[in-house]
């Protein structure tokens, strides 16, 4: 909240209002004589939108534009709105236990600003955090077992690897990590040697986990890098097929050679 912001209970109601607001027209939406399409949805079929939608916000998000990223964080919030309207059409649950849930935890697992707690700063909240999560979570067998299986890979890695570490199980030295990365990719070149390729693949697992805790160290996120990345490639080959189009020829009918000699222009430019 900036200097320029009203108190939060000064805004309380204008938030209201508007959340209400949206909470009706998806109320509407679904009933009788609503929209047929919207009427049709279920969680099911709203998953794929769901994931694509918390995608569109990463990404409008690490674009850093303001309009953008507000139209998606809204999407997103449509969503969320439309599965609580099914589940109370059902007498689950109503947007509201949601609300207050999400309100009560966050109060819950945050002793320092709400109660007698005095944890002072990041490292000791999340460790404080992971112990009240804990304490919430005794049905679990095992301390992982919360860990959401449908992450993609790199993002449920890191996230393993940084769960694990508030317990303490972490190299304390950079160099460790960056030992670990040199003593799988050479237990990954023996595997190439074997043929086995069972092996080859449990070895790039194990040099892919061993890199993404490398970033992870670096405090750096491991699923961010690999996007920038893959953005830097798709920028630099789209050049090269310009290039490509500037001497007359197309992709497919050139040969590494001069593909590499382009690349490696597009790269000193």
């Amino acid at each position: 909240m900036t200097s320029k912001d009203p108190p939060i209970s000064d805004r309380s109601s204008v938030i209201t209002d508007q959340f209400a607001k949206l909470c009706e027209v998806v109320a509407r939406l679904r009933a009788p004589g609503g929209c047929p399409w919207d009427r049709e949805q279920t969680h099911e079929s709203l998953l794929p939108a769901t994931i694509e939608e918390a995608y569109e916000v990463a990404e409008a998000a690490r674009a850093h534009n303001s309009a953008h990223f507000r139209e998606e964080l809204g999407d997103l919030l449509l969503l969320v709105v439309m599965h609580a309207e099914i589940a109370r059409e059902s007498g689950e649950f109503e947007i509201d236990n949601v609300v207050a849930e999400v309100t009560e935890k966050l109060i819950r697992r945050h002793p320092h600003v709400f109660g007698e707690s005095n944890a002072r700063d990041a490292g000791a909240v999340l460790k404080q955090w992971e112990a009240i999560k804990r304490e919430e979570k005794k049905g679990d067998q095992y301390y992982l077992s919360s860990l959401p299986t449908a992450l993609p890979a790199l993002m449920r890695a890191q996230k393993t690897q940084s769960k694990v570490s508030r317990v303490n199980f972490d190299w304390t030295e950079l160099a460790d990590v960056i030992a670990k990365v040199e003593e799988e990719l050479g237990e990954l070149k023996s595997a190439i040697q074997s043929e086995d390729r069972h092996s080859i693949e449990d070895e790039i697992g194990d040099l892919l986990f061993a890199v993404v805790n490398l970033a992870r160290k670096c405090k750096l996120d491991a699923e961010t890098a690999l996007q920038a990345a893959t953005n830097k490639f798709v920028g630099r080959f789209n050049l090269l097929e310009d290039e490509l189009g500037k001497r007359g020829k197309k992709l497919g009918d050139v040969g590494l050679a001069e593909l590499d000699a382009i690349w490696n222009e597009i790269k000193s430019r």
